[in-house]
């Protein structure tokens, strides 16, 4: 787990919505640092959206960010949910042929990244079709 840098705690001072796009812009910021190269973010598509869309070599990686103060009720990677896959991986579908491509032609993959209270965890191929 990657540690958030200090003065992360000033994310408690917005509306949930404003906390979850900061998160996301810090989540962009810690990926890009790994290397990813960013392509898109907030991606809706009939009922979905994907946080971010980003790089990693010749792999489309579609990134679900996830929130929470604490894991008291499972924590951030436990809230992304089997329906929650679904919607994403339909966006994703969309996404890809309005850019020329599908499962089958894209090598691409379904990250999460979870940030529970000070931490970021990063689940690559957290789950697929």
């Amino acid at each position: 787990m990657a540690q958030i840098p200090a003065g992360a705690d000033r994310f408690g001072q917005l509306s949930p919505k404003q906390s979850g796009d900061e998160w996301e812009k810090e989540a962009r910021r810690w990926l890009e640092s790994k290397g990813l190269r960013f392509i898109a973010a907030n991606v809706h598509a009939r009922g979905g959206e994907i946080d971010l869309i980003m790089r990693e070599g010749n792999t489309t990686v579609f990134i679900e960010v996830r929130f929470r103060r604490s894991g008291r009720y499972g924590g951030a990677a436990a809230s992304v949910t089997r329906s929650k896959q679904t919607k994403l991986l339909q966006t994703a579908r969309l996404w890809l042929a309005r850019h020329n491509g599908s499962f089958e032609t894209t090598d691409c993959r379904f990250d999460v990244v979870a940030c529970n209270g000070n931490q970021i965890e990063w689940f690559k191929n957290a789950f697929g079709e």
